[in-house]
Parts: C-alpha cells; sequence; structure tokens
C-alpha cells in the first residue's frame, strides 16, 4: 500500500483530477433548472456567492475578533478558496424544493466535489500535507524512538572536533529520524515528542561535534509539520550529500504541549515555556546527543509561531542560541489580533512585563555583535513582509549579522521555509565557520 501513500495531494493527478471535478460540478450546479427558469436559477446563483462570501467573512471575523483563534488574519487564498464551498452548500439548499431526489442526490454529491475541490487548494496553499502519508499520518507512525546506541554515552570519549575532521568508515547515505520525550524538569512544562534528525557523519565511527539546529513549528500546529510541510528530511539529506555527510544535528522541539495551546515562549502565568527552552531543552541535547559543545555553533529556527519563538531564544539566551533562522516572523509573540488579550493572559494587564520579553524591545535595549539571523517570507504574504523588514532593520541596528528574503511563489504557508531551508543553511555554515 506504500504507492498509495505515495500519492501527491498538492500537485500530480489527484490535485488536477480535483479541479476537473470541481469545476463540473461547479457547473452542474449553476446550470439553469427547467423547475426553475432561467432567470430564478441566475438569481439562486447570484444570491449564493454573495451568501459564501458574507458568510466566510463573518466567520473569519468571529475567529479573529471574537474567538481569538488566530492572531493575524487568515491569508487572502485560503478566504477566497473557502467561498466556493460555502456558495454551493447555498446554491444547493435553494435548489431543494423543487428537486427530484435523482437531483437532490446529484446536487449533494456535486457540493462535496466543490468542496473537495476548495480543501485540496488550501492544503495545497498551506503546503502541509503533501501526500496521503503526510495526511494520515503513517509515515510520522513509522519513525522510532531514540535508542541508546545512538545517545551520548557518559563513559566514552567526547565526539571529535569538526574542523577538519574525515570520516572513518562507510557512511550512510541517508540521515535518520528518532523521536524522543524532553523532560520539563525545570519548567514542569509537559510536550509532545520531539523529532531529530541526524546527519549520515553522526553514524561515523569517529563521529564528529556536530552543529545544533533547534526548530519549532507554527501554531497551530506541532513539531511532526516540520517533517511533513517542511520536507525537513530531504533538506538536510540534500545538505549532508554536499558536505561530505555532515550537516546539522536537528531536533524539532515542542514550545506548547498540544496543537492548540500557545505559550508564547514566554515564562509568564500561563506556563515556564522559556525556561522549557532555555533549561530543560539544551540541558536535554548536551545530556543526549554528541553535539558540538560550542553554543556559537547553535542555531534556532521556526515557521511563523515558531519563528517568533526563535527570534525570542536567541534575543533572550544569545549565549546559548547564537543565530537564527525565522521564516515569516510576527512582530512580537501572539494570542490575539488585538494585543490587550494577550497582556492580559500572560502578565495580568501588565503591558510593560509583556513588552520588556518582546525581541524588538530586547534589541532596543541589547547588543548582538557575535549573533546572526536569517529572515525569509514569501513574496505573497504583504503582512509578514512588513513584520520581516521592521525586524530585520532593528537586528541590523542591535548588531546582528542579518540576511532577508522574500521567497518566490510562496505566501504565508511551508513553502516558505521548505524553498527557504536551503539559503537559512548557508547562512547558518557561514556563521559558524563551515563550508557553506
Amino acid at each position: 500500500m506504500d504507492f498509495i501513500a505515495d500519492v501527491r495531494l498538492t500537485d500530480g493527478p489527484v490535485f488536477w483530477a480535483a479541479w476537473i471535478l470541481g469545476a463540473a460540478a461547479a457547473l452542474y450546479l449553476v446550470w439553469p433548472r427547467a423547475t426553475l427558469g432561467t432567470s430564478r436559477s441566475l438569481v439562486n446563483v447570484v444570491s449564493s456567492v454573495i451568501a459564501g462570501v458574507a458568510l466566510v467573512a463573518v466567520v473569519h471575523w468571529a475567529l479573529i475578533d471574537v474567538f481569538s483563534t488566530f492572531p493575524e488574519d487568515l491569508p487572502f487564498d485560503v478566504l477566497t478558496w473557502s467561498v466556493p464551498a460555502v456558495a454551493a452548500l447555498v446554491l444547493m439548499l435553494l435548489r431543494l424544493p423543487l428537486s427530484s431526489w435523482r437531483q437532490r442526490s446529484a446536487g449533494f454529491v456535486a457540493f462535496l466535489l466543490v468542496a473537495l475541490l476548495s480543501t485540496v487548494q488550501i492544503n495545497a496553499y498551506f503546503g502541509l500535507n503533501r501526500t496521503v502519508s503526510d495526511l494520515m499520518g503513517t509515515a510520522l507512525a513509522r519513525i522510532s524512538s531514540l535508542e541508546p546506541a545512538l545517545m551520548r554515552q557518559g563513559g566514552a570519549a567526547a565526539a571529535v572536533p569538526l574542523d577538519g575532521w574525515q570520516p572513518q568508515g562507510d557512511l550512510p547515505q541517508e540521515g535518520a529520524l528518532r523521536k524522543a520525550s524532553i523532560p520539563g524538569s525545570a519548567s514542569g512544562l509537559d510536550t509532545r515528542d520531539a523529532y531529530i534528525y541526524l546527519p549520515p557523519a553522526y553514524f561515523a565511527v569517529n563521529r564528529p561535534a556536530l552543529p545544533v539546529l533547534l526548530l519549532f513549528a507554527g501554531q497551530p500546529g506541532g513539531p511532526s509539520d516540520w517533517l511533513s510541510g517542511g520536507a525537513l528530511r530531504a533538506h538536510m539529506d540534500d545538505y549532508a550529500a554536499g558536505h561530505a555527510g555532515v550537516a546539522p544535528v536537528v531536533v524539532v522541539a515542542d514550545p506548547n504541549g498540544s496543537q492548540q495551546a500557545n505559550t508564547l515562549c514566554l515564562d509568564s502565568r500561563m506556563a515556564r515555556a522559556d525556561t522549557f527552552l532555555s533549561k530543560d531543552v539544551p540541558a536535554w541535547i548536551t545530556a543526549t546527543l554528541d553535539v558540538s559543545p560550542d553554543h556559537r555553533r547553535w542555531a534556532v529556527g521556526g515557521f511563523s509561531f515558531g519563528a517568533t519563538c526563535a527570534l525570542q531564544m536567541g534575543t533572550r539566551h544569545p549565549d546559548i542560541y547564537s543565530s537564527v533562522l525565522a521564516f515569516s516572523s510576527e512582530l512580537e509573540p501572539a494570542l490575539a489580533k488585538e494585543r490587550q488579550k494577550t497582556v492580559d493572559a500572560s502578565f495580568p494587564g501588565d503591558a510593560a512585563a509583556f513588552e520588556r520579553q518582546t525581541p524588538l524591545a530586547v534589541m532596543a535595549r541589547s547588543r548582538f555583535d557575535s549573533s546572526a539571523v536569517y529572515f525569509a517570507a514569501g513574496e505573497r504574504d504583504p503582512e509578514f513582509i512588513g513584520y520581516m523588514k521592521t525586524l530585520a532593520d532593528s537586528a541590523r541596528k542591535a548588531g546582528f549579522t542579518v540576511e532577508s528574503k522574500q521567497v518566490q511563489h510562496a505566501g504565508h504557508s511551508w513553502d516558505t521555509p521548505s524553498k527557504g531551508m536551503a539559503d537559512g543553511l548557508a547562512f547558518l555554515a557561514a556563521h559558524w565557520g563551515l563550508k557553506p
């Protein structure tokens, strides 16, 4: 059944079949019915489109401004592709009273096909579930737990220095993925499993002290999103293939604890997420994995919420994370579009306490002459391009080595970190003093 798991959802036959069937279904729904007459049919179509736009707008307003489900507006592409599905439902309902049971059944099937088209297009925009395996989680289920043989051995000799390293013995062609639980010993935070990428060089007889890259996903979301939408293994294997098997050891950690939770990556009344990421996670990595003890070769990165979190770590703890990859970072941590809701939830109305924690405020009062940050945002994501420019300007003034890029043909989606990872890794390698 592997061939089914490998079927692609964001391009290829399934994608185009959804287009064809969805377009045909929409045409069936708008085609004038003899029982209704041309004028009535046209009125129904126009009314359905207007209702679709209005309902999507109202739901979006409620999600953003009433329930504070997301801190930013949903992408325009997502809202646009939601309209056909809602309009098709309204049109189907308007046709019910004067339809036979066969027409009602056909109308329902047509609605489902239009809804399928909308779903496929929205999924393609976000780029999260690229295959059936990503959607069903079958590949994730096959990832085994980190075994003792791959852990740092307390009595064994430390990993050899990376500078000038040459492998002894044959290396595998690809890296390996494992999962592990990182305990919140100091923070008390209960999180989901982290995913670990170990490059081919990690399996050498003379294992080198490899750099570390700690990654965070967006919110809502989880660590596994970096494996599906971020195509992490493929990108890291490509990098390792061009660098004699050397690539960072990547740990995709969870600062939230659940799909919908948002700790803001802060120590606040909600959670001690900063303590988890600055104490628990580094301590676990150092004790468990053979990696570089030099934190000048430790980086932190993420997408969207994860990028904001990464920038928070890089500005509050530059002694741990000297470089940052920020893909589509928010301007500051946020629970809602209305800033006061974030302040009230995290620091009971104390705006100054919250303000002190934001990257912009930290960069305004501190210097980061030994740190580096790589910013990227999708060229079709104007809101986050604006955030990127503001953050990059502030980082330069604070002494960061800064590079910022717009990722072509990408919006606020996983296409941004996926397409931008190669440039980001080259940037890190230069900062680490390695071959780019």
